[in-house]
């Protein structure tokens, strides 16, 4: 029992490292278009949730789908706010040359 929670542990630690070294040396040009990508992804993993919350699997996948539905949907709707608000700070004010 111990060896799976060892191997998904391994393998969180490598994703969460090579996440913090891919997302570290993005250039600022490109933060707002892989904040929208992220937010797809998260769009996805939203439909995922909605699955796994309205299946028949128990009560334990029930509760831990509504959960992820939680989470990914504000997620997503804090994703979006966070990269509307970075593409205002692009647009030129009204009167400004």
């Amino acid at each position: 029992m111990t060896e799976p929670i060892l191997s998904g542990l391994f393998v969180f630690m490598l994703a969460a490292f090579m996440g913090y070294a891919v997302i570290s040396k993005v250039p600022a040009l490109l933060h707002t278009p892989l904040m929208s990508f992220t937010n797809a992804i998260s769009g996805i993993s939203l439909v995922a949730s909605l699955v796994a919350a309205g299946s028949d699997w128990g009560l334990a996948a029930r509760i831990l789908g509504v959960v992820a539905v939680t989470a990914a949907t504000i997620n997503v709707v804090g994703g979006f706010l966070i990269t509307d608000r970075m593409l205002k700070m692009f647009r030129k004010k009204p009167g400004a040359k």
